[in-house]
Order: C-alpha cells, then sequence, then structure tokens
C-alpha cells in the first residue's frame, strides 16, 4: 500500500509537472522523488538536550545521496468539489484511484503520484451520487491510466 502525500509543497511540485498519462476525465502526474520532509521535525518531550559542543554528541546524519532514486510509491489525489459535488461521489472516486493504483503499484516506477480529476463525470448519465454504473466508469478509466506502465498522453 503507497504511503500518502500531505505535504502542500509536494502537491505543488506535482501539479507543476506535465501529466504522466491522461484520460477524459482523470490526469496523472509522476515525480521521480521522495516526499519533502516536514518542515518542523517532532521533538520529544522527555529526550534531554544534547550539546553540540560536547565530543560525545551524535554525529550528523547526512542526507542520501542525490542520483539515488526513490524506491516507495507516495500517493495523492485531488478530486474537486465543483467537478464531484456529493462527498459520495468524491470518497467513491477517490477508493476507485485508491485501488487502481494499488493493483499497477508494482509495474511503476517509484516516486511521488498524484491522480487529479479534471472533468466532471456528466450527471446525466450518472444521476446516483454512488451508482455502480459510476464506479465501473471510473474503474474502466484509472486501469486504462494504470495498466500500461509507459506515459502516455505527453
Amino acid at each position: 500500500m503507497p504511503a500518502r502525500l500531505v505535504n502542500k509543497a509536494d502537491f505543488e511540485r506535482l501539479l507543476g509537472a506535465r501529466p504522466w498519462a491522461r484520460s477524459a476525465h482523470f490526469a496523472v502526474h509522476h515525480v521521480p522523488s521522495a516526499p519533502t520532509p516536514a518542515a518542523k521535525p517532532a521533538r520529544l518531550a522527555a529526550t534531554p538536550a544534547v550539546s553540540t559542543e560536547l565530543s560525545t554528541a551524535p554525529a550528523p546524519v547526512c542526507p542520501p545521496p542525490v542520483d539515488d532514486l526513490p524506491t516507495g510509491h507516495w500517493l495523492g489525489y485531488v478530486v474537486p468539489k465543483r467537478h464531484a459535488r456529493r462527498s459520495v461521489t468524491r470518497n467513491l472516486l477517490k477508493r476507485q484511484v485508491r485501488g487502481a493504483f494499488e493493483r499497477h503499484a508494482a509495474g511503476l516506477p517509484g516516486g511521488l503520484w498524484l491522480v487529479r480529476l479534471r472533468q466532471p463525470f456528466a450527471v446525466s448519465a450518472f444521476p446516483s451520487a454512488a451508482s455502480d454504473a459510476l464506479r465501473q466508469a471510473a474503474r474502466q478509466e484509472l486501469e486504462g491510466l494504470f495498466a500500461p506502465a509507459t506515459p502516455r498522453a505527453r
């Protein structure tokens, strides 16, 4: 199961990249890097402060080499309210995105992934907010985006 993207900077970086693949309703963005670290590291209250002037201080941690590509997958999704008015529909689409990504993650390169709903599904074709027809249409479209592990629609 891929980790979630939560940092605003990661979303901005992905949205600034060209789409990896596109369909009628979705766009997939990919950046082969790891997510940005948290702005403020978590600090434990019970940990005593260690002076950096002492020779017994812990050695500084070096960042990983720049050339190493990430091996993990981080997934984010954007389902705006203007394209899916009802929360039931937004949740259905998010579940379909997560499911399709999990099924194809093994064949996809590591890094940051973002799936964005770019067009609304026609209300006339799918009158119910969480119909089986909408679920199948979204699943079929997402399978078409992730099935070939080669970038398309550039």
